[in-house]
Formats: structure tokens, sequence, C-alpha cells
């Protein structure tokens, strides 16, 4: 399929939207964007390497946007003084939290992308589409249960989410986003800083999806990859700030229902669409 100026506009604000419900309340940018693309037109090996890309450089400038607004803090030098006292083995950790979150989900995300993309030959698409369905809905409706509680960080909690959302961004392309964030969010993590780690570690995911398509597929859209990516770029920075702006039991309550909803929805897909 063609795209001309005016489709070329409509898939920017289209990718606009969806990155920034995505980086502001940890929505699904791939779980969303790809079927719709795919309603107005496009071919699959046309769609997914656009979502891939336009997520992974809205997501950098997203995840710069996070950092500058103090929603995260990005210090990646090493932490010399945690390996020196607890972890002589480790030759690298990075210094701050966010960045330690970012780092062990990127080492999750290879490991679990791996297993799902080897998985998803023999999962059928019906069940493959209501246990991401079940799995979302299930983090939305704890969120929303769990949001008048606090609790610490478990490390425990956090590799498991980050093996099972890049598995599942294997398996489909989606369903990463809405669970790590959420997972991250009840297993005792801050909420804007579950929104930003997230932001930052799908970039990971993306970039070597992407690269694996130019290396197999070679023939890219490149017009569809561009007016992705605009759109994806300009809305980072400003749902940043938007997460800076609003109040934590509202966000936490915001993400709540809109995760809920996904998860009703994909699981209404499977069956209806």
């Amino acid at each position: 399929m063609g795209i001309t100026p005016t489709l070329f506009a409509v898939v920017a604000l289209i990718a606009f939207s969806f990155q920034f419900m995505s980086v502001s309340m940890g929505l699904g940018y791939g779980t969303v964007l790809t079927p719709v693309l795919l309603i107005i037109g496009f071919a699959p090996l046309q769609v997914v390497p656009a979502v891939l890309l336009s997520q992974f450089v809205g997501g950098v400038i997203g995840g710069v946007a996070h950092h500058r607004v103090g929603n995260i803090n990005l210090d990646f030098r090493r932490d010399d003084r945690l390996i020196k006292e607890r972890l002589r083995g480790l030759g690298y950790l990075p210094r701050s939290r966010d960045a330690k979150v970012i780092f062990i989900l990127a080492i999750c995300g290879a490991i679990g992308a791996l297993v799902g993309v080897f998985c998803a030959i023999n999962i059928p698409k019906l069940a493959l589409e209501i246990y991401i369905g079940v799995m979302v809905l299930t983090i939305g409706i704890l969120i929303l249960v769990r949001r008048h509680r606090e609790g610490a960080l478990s490390w425990k909690k956090l590799i498991g989410i980050g093996l099972l959302g890049s598995f599942n961004k294997g398996i489909s392309g989606g369903g990463y986003i809405p669970l790590v964030t959420g997972g991250q969010i009840i297993s005792g993590r801050e909420i804007k800083s579950s929104v930003g780690s997230t932001t930052v570690a799908v970039t990971f995911t993306c970039a070597v999806s992407f690269l694996g398509y130019v290396l197999i597929k070679g023939d890219i859209y490149w017009a569809l990859v561009a007016a992705a990516s605009i759109g994806s770029v300009v809305a980072a920075p400003f749902a940043a700030m938007m997460v800076k702006r609003i109040g934590a039991k509202r966000l936490k309550l915001a993400i709540g229902i809109a995760t809920s909803l996904l998860g009703a929805l994909t699981i209404a897909k499977a069956f209806f669409l």
C-alpha cells in the first residue's frame, strides 16, 4: 500500500496519540498501533518494522525527557561501591536505581524475547491473544485494588516481570509495556519511575528486533517508518512532562483503568475481530 501526504499526516497523528499514552500511562504503543495500521491497509511486513523503529526513537526521546524533568535518574556510571561490597563477580552495574532497573530489564528482554520467538510458531493466535489479554487485565485490576498500598521494590519480581514481558514481545510484538509498567507498580516500585524506566527499557528490544528485520528482510517501507517516527518523537517529551505534573495517586488510578481496558479489549479482539 502506498502512502499519500494526507495518509502520512494521519499515520503521524495516530502514532503521536498512541506514543503519548504509552510514555505517559504505560500503554502498549505497538499493541494498539499495529492493528490500527493493518486496518488502514498496510501489509504486516510494512507495519511491524515501522512500529519497532518508531517505538525505539520515541522511547529514546521519552527516556531523555523523563530524565530531564526528574521522573527518573539515568546514571549509568559504574557502581563501584556496590560491586566492591556485595557483587564482586560483576564487572558492571549502573549507579542509579532507575538505571539498575533498566539494565536488568534489558538483560531479561534479550533472554525472554529469544524464548518468545522460538515458542511463537507453536502457539495458536487465539490462545496467544487471550493469554496476553487476561494477563494485562489482571495487572490492571491489581493496580486498582492495591493503588493505596506502598511497598519496597522486589528485584526478584522485577526479573520475573522483565522475562515475562519480553516473552510476550517476542511471541506477539506487543504486551510488553502494560505488563512491565504495571508489574513494577504492583511489585512496589514508584509510579513515575515505573513509567519512565519502561519507556527506556523497551527500546533495547525494539532495536534488536528492527535490526533483525533489516538483516533478514532488508526491504523496509521507510515512508511509513518516517510517518510513525515523527509522531512518536513529537509526543514523547509532552507525555513525560504530563507525568511530572500529575499526582502519583491520580496517575496510578489512570494507569490501572487504562491497563484494565486494554486487557479487556485484547480479549474481545481475540473472539470478535
